[in-house]
């Protein structure tokens, strides 16, 4: 599969040569037609990735290539990216059909051909009949589909976003980003999404990279970065793991505590790092699991309930799927261990 962006050991500081690195020498690959989301804490340096991407910043060194193309010198025009915003940026005085249509008339496109793509583009993002609509008019989802209508229709090679739906409610925000990753895939768009949202790229990537102070930590398919973590950082990243000190064993075994435990990946023998997460645990009866403690405190939210124990390895944060069962504070617990959701990383 060919590149549609890559990366070869591209660096970023802002201000002269003393200034220190944002983006630290980093090689990274979103194959062409596929989804890649940037993920990391504040400060990362996954904004200014994308912003390099776009041409918006130019990189201190390395390379940069869209379709093969060495674009690391060209501007943001030439380099046939759309970029999606946090804000939508849309002209508040213009109704949907002239901010669709806005990037198309400003490049000298004819005015019939305008209006025809405009139209088609507003057809595939559910905006048919909205021509005359202003943006003051719209729900928020509404907007994002304008934002995502006035990038498209310039039939980019690479779509940009960033962090597109943190201004949506929750529901809306699972609708659009179930929409973006359909239109995605039906139009095999090559697309670079930065989020701080561990479940939204869980839920539209094809691959994630997650980035640490301006390096890549980690990068692979959803499943690979949340059930095999390759380092502490990522594995405390991905979901809400607790991390624990454990020991690692020649034969495979991993003990922590009272716990024993099987790597899924090699580990060398020593002091290991265990990731557990909330859905690892199995709420059984006192005395019939791995783990017995008591409650400290649970918290009831619909579908599941949220329940911290209190344990010999210290307090554990547990996500029950049984919301029915009524707790004290105080009261004895079991807890029983599916290692599907247990990862071991290195210390």
């Amino acid at each position: 599969m060919s590149n549609g962006i890559e990366f070869r050991q591209v660096t970023k500081r802002y201000g002269g040569a003393a200034s220190p690195l944002v983006v630290k020498g980093i090689d990274l690959v979103v194959p062409k037609g596929t989804l890649t989301t940037i993920l990391g804490p504040s400060g990362c340096g996954k904004t200014t990735t994308l912003r390099m991407i776009a041409g918006l910043d130019a990189p201190s060194g390395g390379r940069i290539f869209i379709d093969g193309h060495d674009v690391t010198t060209l501007g943001p025009a030439e380099r046939n990216v759309s970029m999606v915003f946090q804000s939508y940026a849309l002209f508040p005085h213009m109704n949907v059909l002239q901010n669709v249509s806005y990037g198309l008339t400003v490049s000298g496109v004819a005015k019939d051909e305008v209006t025809r793509r405009a139209h088609a583009t507003m057809d595939i993002v559910g905006l048919a009949g909205y021509d005359l609509r202003l943006p003051s008019e719209l729900s928020g989802g509404q907007q994002q589909r304008v934002a995502l209508a006035r990038s498209l229709v310039l039939e980019p090679s690479v779509l940009l976003f960033d962090e597109p739906l943190s201004n949506l409610d929750a529901r809306l925000r699972r609708s659009m980003r179930e929409e973006i990753r359909a239109l995605q895939q039906r139009l095999q768009l090559t697309v670079a999404y930065v989020t701080h949202d561990q479940s939204e790229a869980l839920a539209v990537s094809d691959q994630i990279v997650v980035m640490d102070a301006g390096l890549i930590a980690q990068a692979g398919t959803p499943q690979e970065l949340y059930e095999q973590p390759a380092s502490e950082f990522v594995a405390g990243f991905m979901g809400e793991a607790m991390l624990f000190d454990g020991q690692a064993h020649a034969d495979g075994r991993v003990t922590l505590g009272p716990l024993t435990v099987r790597a899924r990946r090699p580990v060398a023998a020593g002091p290991v790092k265990v990731a557990l997460r909330p859905e690892a645990w199995q709420v059984v009866a006192p005395g019939s699991g791995a783990l017995d403690g008591s409650v400290v405190k649970f918290a009831y939210l619909g579908s599941f309930q949220e329940i911290t124990v209190a344990t010999a390895l210290g307090e554990i944060f547990v996500v029950s799927p049984d919301a029915s069962r009524p707790w004290r504070a105080g009261e004895a617990i079991g807890l029983g261990l599916q290692e599907r959701s247990v990862s071991v990383v290195a210390a």
